[in-house]
């Protein structure tokens, strides 16, 4: 499908292999002068083999982890700077009210960065949305869920703003350009490389994105990814818990 393209060469030079030595015992040995039949092969997905249709869908991914757990991480960071995250102590808000009452305006902000960047991908850079909108959008509010349940735990092991923006961008967009599958295909990874991508909700995320702009995948064949998704949602959610009690003390 074009996405590991030094396999997909491999496999093509032990075809063209394999179909020389056909011949050649077809002919008993005698010299080829010029084969009957050639091998034409091409990508079953972005036939045109343009390089913006895969890179603007990952961008995209990109942005959706980088500034949602920026803006998440800031908005807690800011709180403990000024010291108004002590009204927390003061009323009867949980401390998972607390959570989700900081997370959804940031929930809500990278959903309208997401469609912003959807009307740019369509219509500035002209790359088709094969799929439909519905199951990009699906994945997007699960992704930006779990981006800025990502920012939310980040928050608690930093106390200034400067810190929180510098650590938020070490840990989202060094990995997710190295390890999920924007520049390498996570199945030509091995070792701490892949463990780390597989850790990544945007390794899920980079899947749907290019499958519902470039190879027109619905639900079905997304599934897996949307499940990962939503795994990472309780388990970041449950960690920002845990630091929160201990911010406490």
């Amino acid at each position: 499908d074009g996405a590991m393209p030094s396999r997909g060469e491999t496999m093509r030079e032990y075809v063209q292999g394999l179909h020389r030595l056909y011949l050649n015992n077809l002919q008993r040995g005698s010299p080829t002068t010029a084969a009957p039949a050639g091998i034409q092969f091409r990508y079953r997905y972005n036939q045109d083999f343009k390089s913006i249709y895969a890179i603007v869908p990952g961008v995209i991914a990109i942005l959706l982890i980088f500034f949602p757990a920026i803006l998440m991480a800031l908005g807690v960071v800011r709180e403990k700077e000024l010291g108004s995250i002590t009204n927390l102590y003061a009323t009867p808000v949980t401390r998972l009210e607390f959570l989700f009452g900081k997370q959804l305006p940031y929930v809500g902000i990278g959903l309208l960065n997401f469609f912003t960047l959807i009307a740019m991908a369509v219509f500035l850079f002209r790359v088709p949305l094969k799929a439909g909108l519905l199951p990009l959008t699906i994945g997007a509010l699960l992704y930006v869920v779990a981006t800025t349940g990502m920012g939310l735990l980040i928050s608690a092991f930093t106390k200034t703003q400067l810190a929180a923006l510098f650590g938020t961008a070490i840990l989202t967009v060094m990995p997710v350009v190295q390890f999920s599958g924007f520049l390498t295909p996570l199945s030509s990874l091995t070792g701490g490389a892949a463990t780390i991508g597989t850790l990544y909700p945007s390794t899920y995320f980079m899947k749907i994105s290019v499958g519902a702009f470039t190879k027109s995948l619905g639900f079905t064949a997304l599934s897996a990814s949307f499940a990962a998704l939503a795994v990472f949602i309780p388990v970041f959610t449950i960690l920002s818990l845990a630091f929160l009690r201990k911010q406490e003390k």
